[in-house]
C-alpha cells in the first residue's frame, strides 16, 4: 500500500474519534505563519509515519524537519518519507524529562494514540478502537541533552509535540534551552484523558509563563462522535519578538534649519 493510501486510511480512521495531526487544509495557515517568524527548524516529537513533516512540506516549508519516533514500525514508514529529502533527519527517541527506558503504551489504531500515560475511560469511550493493546520499552532522552546536535547557531526552532497527555514532560526536558523555542504546537486535552496528563490550562500557561510564547491558533482535534464534543486540540503558539516591519512607525527625519 502506498504511503498516501496509508494517509486516507488513517484520516479515515482520525474521523472516527482517534486524535489527528493538522489537516492538509490546516498546513498553508501554519507554513505562513513559519515563514512570518523565520522558522528554519522544525522538531516533530512523537512524528509517527511523518504525515506532519509531510504536510508542511507539501504546503511549502523548505527548513530543516528532525523527527523523532520511538516505535520501529512507523519509523521506518516516516525514514522512507525522509530518505530523499536531504533537510529532513529521523531519531528513534521519544523525548521526556529524564533519560533512560520509558514504557509506552500502544493503541490500537495502529500505535497513533500511544502514549506513556495511562488512558482514561472517557478517551477509550469516545474511541474504543485507539484503546492499548500492549507496552513496548522505548530509549528516551531529555531535550536538552540533544539540543546542540540537532540544532545549528542561529537557527529559530519551533517544537511540534504529539504525546498525547507528555506534554509537560517533553518541554521541561528543553530545561536551558527552552529560552530558544521561538515557536511550538502542542495537543491540550480539553477534559482528562490520560493518567496525570497535561490539561488545556497546564500546556497554554507554560508556554505563556515559562516559555513566554504568544497564542496564535487553535486547531481542533479528538471529538467526542457521541455527542460531538471536543476534547482535545492543539495549540500553536509563537514568540513575539521580531518586530513586523509594517508596524514600525517610520523615523522622523528633522527639517534644517
Amino acid at each position: 500500500m502506498s504511503i498516501d493510501l496509508l494517509d486516507r486510511a488513517r484520516t479515515t480512521l482520525r474521523r472516527l474519534g482517534t486524535p489527528r495531526p493538522p489537516a492538509v487544509d490546516d498546513g498553508p495557515s501554519l507554513v505562513r505563519l513559519l515563514r512570518r517568524y523565520e522558522i528554519d527548524l522544525v522538531l516533530d516529537v512523537g512524528a509517527y509515519s511523518g504525515a506532519y513533516g509531510g504536510m508542511l512540506r507539501r504546503c511549502g516549508y523548505e527548513g530543516r524537519i528532525v523527527s523523532f519516533e520511538p516505535l520501529r514500525e512507523p519509523r521506518a514508514e516516516l525514514r522512507l518519507r525522509a530518505a530523499e529529502d536531504p533537510y529532513w533527519s529521523v531519531l528513534p527517541y521519544a523525548l521526556g524529562d529524564r533519560a533512560g527506558a520509558l514504557t509506552l503504551n500502544i493503541a490500537g489504531d495502529a500505535g497513533v494514540s500511544s502514549s506513556a500515560l495511562p488512558m482514561l475511560p472517557r478517551h477509550r469511550a469516545a474511541a474504543p478502537h485507539a484503546a492499548y493493546t500492549g507496552t513496548r520499552s522505548v530509549e528516551a532522552h531529555r531535550l536538552d541533552a540533544l539540543w546542540e546536535g540537532v540544532t545549528a547557531p542561529g537557527e529559530r526552532v519551533f517544537v511540534r509535540v504529539a504525546v498525547q497527555g507528555y506534554e509537560r514532560e517533553v518541554l521541561r526536558g528543553a530545561g536551558a534551552y527552552a529560552d530558544e523555542i521561538v515557536g511550538l504546537q502542542a495537543g491540550a486535552a480539553l477534559v482528562p484523558l490520560h493518567e496525570g496528563g497535561a490539561g488545556f490550562d497546564d500546556v497554554l500557561a507554560h508556554a505563556r509563563e515559562d516559555l513566554g510564547l504568544t497564542l496564535m491558533s487553535v486547531r481542533p482535534g479528538l471529538a467526542d462522535p457521541r455527542d460531538g464534543r471536543l476534547l482535545q486540540c492543539e495549540l500553536i503558539l509563537l514568540r513575539e519578538d521580531t518586530p513586523d516591519p509594517s508596524e514600525q512607525v517610520p523615523a522622523q527625519v528633522p527639517h534644517a534649519s
